[in-house]
Formats: C-alpha cells, structure tokens, sequence
C-alpha cells in the first residue's frame, strides 16, 4: 500500500545545503518508491531578502554575515561538495563567487507550481544547478528564463511573469507564513503540516522519518 505524504520543502536557491537536503530528500523517496509517495510543494524562503542589484562577493558577504575567515569558508565548500556529490549533486568549484538576490526565481517557482506535475521540481533543480552548479547569475532574467527553457516550461509565459509584479504578493505572504511559523534557516522540510526535518541531512535520515510518519509510527 502506498501512503501519500504532503511534504512542503522550505528553501532558497542561494543555499547550497538545501541542494544537498533535495538530493537526500530524492534518494530516500527512491528508496520508498511503492511504499510512499509524495506530494511535493517549493517554499521561498529568501537567505539575502535586502541583497542589492549587482549582489555581494561571496567570501566578502559570508565575512561580514557569519564571521568566517577565508579558510574556513574553504573547508566548509569542501565539506558541501563531499556531500553534494554523496547525492548526485556536483557544486562549482570555486563556490558560487557572488551573492545575489534571489527573489525573482521564487515568483518563477511560484508560477510553476500552477503548470502541471513536476513542474515546479523541476525549474528547483534548474535554478539549483544554475546558480550552486555553474555560478552562474540568477538576478539575471535570461539566466532565469535559460533555466525555465531547461525544465521544459513555457519561456514566453515566464518572460511576462518577470516583466510584471506577478506572483509578488503571493510570494511575500508566504515567506511571512513561515517565518511566523518559526523557520529561522533552511531547508525546512514539513511533512504532513506538522513533522519537520531541519537541514541537509543525510539520505537515511529522510527515509527513516518518511517510513515512520507514512506508518503511522508518529502521528
């Protein structure tokens, strides 16, 4: 018997962790696969919500936020693309270079989420693979719209989604919804409306937490 599972994945592209928690979320689903199934939502969740046009150099921008030296930063990149790579996801080298505003991909997310199954899934990992794989520019409308294409979408439609404030309200509420809710860092992953699994956590954890909520074993 297949049990389906509303699961709500809070996140920003701008992490690189919430790449590492996607590919664990996946592989654990795999590994479920006839036993749950899963009704996946992508929720924005900005990281730099005040990051001016242009953006901020990454090392400069985590100095200044978390305080961390140079080296640290490093081992820390270091650590993200041995576990990027545990689940299939390779990041730059180099890391991203740049911080950059990342609200107009949230409204493309948005707006994906009404063009069919997997549709949304499926521009997240585009605009994942954009920005934590290539460090490429995502407050760049052509990068955006180069990741629609990529995911199969309507180009045109989401060219007139950027050239317009659609979506920006929905957006915004949706941001306060969570962050009133409590989630302070991301990913957030919300199962059922009510479990949640905090961070880019390994694949077996998700598919210990999926097996016993899809169970019964925690109500």
């Amino acid at each position: 018997m297949t049990t389906t599972l509303k699961i709500d994945f809070v996140s920003d592209i701008a992490c690189p962790w919430c790449a590492v928690g996607l590919g664990a979320l996946e592989k654990a689903l795999e590994r479920l696969d006839g036993q749950v199934q899963a009704e996946l939502h992508f929720q924005p969740f900005e990281l730099n919500p005040h990051m001016p046009a242009g953006g901020q150099d990454l090392g400069e921008h985590l100095t200044e936020k978390y305080g961390s030296t140079p080296e640290q930063q490093a081992q820390i990149r270091q650590n993200i693309a041995a576990r990027g790579a545990e689940v299939g996801f390779e990041f730059h080298p180099g890391g991203r270079g740049r911080v950059y505003n990342t609200f107009n991909a949230h409204r493309l997310l948005h707006w994906a989420e009404s063009q069919g199954a997997g549709a949304q899934h499926a521009l997240k990992k585009a605009f994942l693979q954009a920005y934590q794989g290539r460090a490429e520019c995502v407050e760049d409308a052509e990068v955006l719209l180069a990741a629609v294409a990529s995911a199969g979408l309507d180009v045109a439609a989401a060219r007139a989604v950027l050239a317009s404030d659609a979506h920006t309200a929905e957006v915004r509420e949706r941001q306060q919804f969570y962050t009133q809710a409590g989630i302070r860092s991301v990913p957030a992953i919300i199962i059922n409306d009510k479990h949640l699994i905090s961070g880019g956590q390994p694949v077996e954890v998700f598919e210990q937490a999926l097996r016993r909520i899809a169970s019964g074993e925690v109500g």
